[in-house]
């Protein structure tokens, strides 16, 4: 058996086996666990360091998942969006694709409850029925591979897959989105590697929603995973006693860049059946994203987003008072100090009244150096590396 796979089968899934690793009484999760199955590997069992806290609260099993029922199961109407089996095609040029149902851990706070920890890979006849959509559809030039967590996959699967996608001529990109680097680092083998590396452009989006996540084997496999050519970018789900804090995400989003993984998206948590006691304040993740704005690098700032009820799609958000009047005379700012600035718009452009002066055809004018000095000069470009 892969290494990987023996890990994975070390994972805790029966509440028994809860009761002796971190004392729980059974009694306190069987009704849950029916419902909405649990596994939490080993890895991330060794980070949890005490009762309730931040890493616990994400997958041991809570009785108050089961009292928002009247919550929808498919809040973000996915199944709605779904022209052929396992494939979501909501916006114009990109779809999602679900290729398992099984995940490395169960997340409590999951938007898939309905669907996640049920047996069951993509079959062949229904991924042959998902690459014939996708010729048909020469506007999609972008898949997103999800479940579930595809990673979970055999290899040959993974191959399988990633071939079938390549012979489509106009897509472009292939993403997967992906919880196992952070829990279980043992499936970035070096075999699965030498598989990505085969059918580049792929990029994946990881998930992480604490920093005591990013333990050293962590950032390894992630590491694994940027040195094989893959560019990686972490989404965020904003939860209650999680990571609801602002020193919190700025240590998460500074342990991401560590690992060589871009922070990307942090979505307000979705009106999911089982999960209301996660949910935050908008305003909590707007005041977050201004915590890091101007005081920490930019690409420490992931975009704040709600996927709106519905399936409206994802809708960024920004603190509202970064702008502060927009008009014909330019925009008003205020910047991460609390300091107001004017930026104006620009003049209205005249058309030059005749030919360009003798000699000057074909070539443009010479600029004037910006400064006194050539180290005033360079001045000019200090914005671009921030």
């Amino acid at each position: 058996m892969d290494d990987w796979k023996r890990v994975l089968a070390e994972s805790i899934t029966k509440p028994k086996d809860l009761a002796k690793r971190l004392g729980v009484d059974p009694r306190e999760v069987e009704e849950v666990v029916g419902p909405y199955p649990m596994r939490i590997t080993p890895t991330v069992l060794a980070t949890i360091k005490e009762r309730g806290d931040a890493i616990w609260k994400q997958v041991v099993p809570d009785a108050v998942e089961m009292n928002d029922f009247d919550a929808p199961d498919d809040p973000l109407e996915e199944d709605t969006d779904s022209p052929v089996p396992h494939l979501v095609h909501r916006y114009p040029d990109r779809v999602l694709l679900m290729v398992t149902n099984q995940c490395p851990i169960y997340c409590r706070f999951c938007t898939r409850k309905r669907l996640v920890g049920k047996p069951g890979f993509l079959k062949k006849g229904e991924l042959d029925q998902a690459i014939a959509y996708l010729r048909e559809h020469t506007e999609v030039r972008d898949v997103i591979l999800s479940g579930g967590d595809p990673l979970l996959l055999p290899d040959h699967l993974i191959e399988r897959i990633l071939k079938a996608l390549r012979t489509i001529p106009h897509l472009e990109l292939i993403r997967f989105g992906s919880r196992v680097p952070g829990t279980l680092p043992q499936r970035i083998t070096p075999e699965l590697c030498e598989i990505v590396k085969r059918y580049h452009p792929i990029y994946m989006n990881l998930h992480f929603n604490h920093p005591d996540e990013l333990t050293p084997d962590v950032k390894a496999a992630c590491g694994r995973l940027a040195d094989a050519g893959v560019p990686l970018g972490a989404q965020t789900v904003l939860l209650k006693g999680v990571n609801d804090d602002a020193a919190v995400m700025k240590r998460l989003m500074h342990e991401l860049l560590l690992a060589r993984v871009k922070p990307y998206y942090l979505y307000q948590a979705d009106l999911t059946k089982g999960t209301n006691h996660f949910r935050t304040s908008v305003e909590t993740g707007l005041s977050i994203i201004q915590s890091l704005q101007g005081h920490t690098s930019g690409m420490a700032v992931p975009h704040f987003v709600i996927d709106a009820p519905g399936g409206g799609g994802k809708i960024p958000l920004l603190p509202s008072d970064y702008l502060l009047n927009l008009d014909e005379n330019g925009a008003v700012l205020k910047n991460y100090e609390n300091k107001t600035y004017h930026y104006p718009q620009p003049d209205p452009i005249t058309p030059h009244p005749g030919p360009l002066p003798e000699g000057n055809s074909g070539r443009l004018r010479e600029l004037p150096m910006v400064g006194t000095s050539a180290s005033e000069g360079l001045c000019s470009l200090g914005a671009m590396d921030e």
